[in-house]
């Protein structure tokens, strides 16, 4: 439904669309494959470029998710690089050099996704395939006929109230309400929904695994 965070709706695999005689190939993060193979091949682009036969600007769109490769490309990245298809289309590792990651995301500063009912504010966004996701929420939302049906997403969910109250719906339960300080912990394949019910907008922290 609309108000379904859009990043909670992530495209997995390898999705492959043929046009005439040319196609082009989407697999998940293949810029960040193909940056990965060539540097651990520790060649610049200048130098895959001449091993490739692709010029450099393409490479450098092609790593930056920019531009699909074109299958022509594609196998001129295989030959070049000396790999085979699988490994290109393998999922790019997470480096972890120093035992562990870590990301911040200063006061103000998370990145906007608005809906009509809720304005979400997306945190620590520069680690990719994270186990969870974590985001502060501002109800905006002060009637449950606003959405029109009901939340649903897969993984489970935990709900904190930074400040003012709200009317937690859920599909199996009776709605109740919820104050600054309280929490909840559901299966998000359930039904679910708030409701600002403060003076005041309702903001909330959410983290979805």
């Amino acid at each position: 439904m609309a108000d379904q965070p859009h990043f909670l709706s992530e495209q997995e695999g390898l999705v492959v669309q043929r046009r005439q005689a040319e196609a082009r190939v989407e697999p998940l993060q293949l810029g960040k494959r193909v940056r990965e193979i060539r540097l651990s091949q520790s060649l610049t682009l200048e130098e895959a470029s001449k091993l490739t036969g692709l010029a450099r600007s393409t490479l450098s769109k092609i790593e930056n998710e920019q531009i699909s490769p074109t299958f022509s490309a594609v196998s001129k990245l295989v030959k070049g690089l000396g790999i085979d298809i699988p490994q290109l289309f393998a999922q790019p590792v997470e480096r972890r050099n120093s035992g562990g990651r870590r990301d911040i995301t200063r006061a103000g500063e998370g990145v906007p996704h608005p809906t009509p009912t809720y304005e979400h504010e997306m945190l620590v966004n520069q680690l990719r395939q994270k186990k969870m996701l974590p985001y502060k929420t501002t109800v905006r939302a002060r009637s449950f006929d606003e959405y029109g049906d009901w939340v649903r997403h897969g993984g489970e969910e935990f709900l904190y109230i930074l400040s003012g109250s709200v009317m937690f719906y859920s599909e199996f339960y009776e709605p109740i309400e919820l104050f600054e300080g309280d929490s909840a912990y559901y299966d998000c394949e359930m039904g679910h929904a708030l409701v600002s019910t403060s003076e005041e907008d309702a903001r909330v922290l959410w983290v979805t695994a």
